[in-house]
């Protein structure tokens, strides 16, 4: 079985605060020209993506310089829930690496905050200790997540997007404990380890399913959007 676990990509669409919003416009049209093309603008880590050790980890490894079998993952879903607003993830909401088969090279983390995509709810996401992100790199393995990223996202006055849903623009403040910059982020990328994000359709998929998540063949770049698709048996 196959299932679609990317958003997709549209004017308008959430994107993480500071990041350039997301235009998909018609260029020519079959009136106007004879066929049909469109004008598309985006930020690399917009929608489901995946981060080159380049995002956060200078003189780090490009998108384009992984090999592209890298992006084909053998994944183990987790599912560390209930968890409230920016709620850290500790260690021992995950696997311990001797319980993980050797296969096993990404955890999808099921933090159930893909139901607030479209609002300012979404920025809420829980987020990784750096003690859990360490947990993943002594297992050698990366992370997935239904959110913005394993690291929290700052709060930010105005939407997300031009998709915020009225009634739910509130975020939550940051607590007292949460950490500032991207100490997540690092210890992956640090260890060229994946991060892919934004993930959706988590709900009903089975323990043990292969991820394939191949980004566009950017220049250099430190992150591309993805078409993220699980199969299973």
């Amino acid at each position: 079985m196959f299932r679609d676990c990317s958003r997709p990509i549209e004017t308008g669409m959430p994107t993480y605060p500071g990041d350039p919003d997301v235009t998909l416009a018609p260029d020519a049209t079959h009136e106007e020209d004879g066929y049909a093309t469109s004008e598309l603008r985006t930020g690399t880590h917009a929608g489901t993506h995946v981060d080159a050790p380049k995002h956060t980890v200078p003189g780090g490894e490009a998108i384009d310089e992984r090999a592209v079998e890298r992006f084909a993952f053998d994944a183990r879903l987790v599912d560390p829930r209930p968890l409230g607003p920016r709620e850290a993830i500790a260690p021992d909401a995950l696997p311990e690496p001797s319980d993980l088969d050797d296969d096993v090279d990404l955890l999808v983390l099921r933090t159930g905050w893909e139901s607030h995509w479209g609002t300012d709810r979404y920025r809420d996401h829980p987020y990784l200790t750096a003690a859990a992100a360490e947990r993943c790199r002594a297992a050698g393995v990366g992370v997935g997540l239904d959110a913005f990223g394993p690291d929290s996202t700052p709060t930010a006055s105005g939407d997300i997007g031009s998709s915020v849903t009225a009634g739910d623009a509130d975020s939550a403040a940051p607590t007292d404990d949460e950490p500032d910059g991207t100490p997540a982020h690092d210890v992956l990328l640090g260890d060229s380890l994946p991060i892919v994000e934004n993930l959706c359709g988590l709900d009903g998929l089975p323990e043990r399913f292969r991820l394939y998540a191949f980004p566009l063949r950017l220049r250099a770049a430190d992150g591309s959007p993805v078409r993220a698709v699980a199969e299973w048996e």
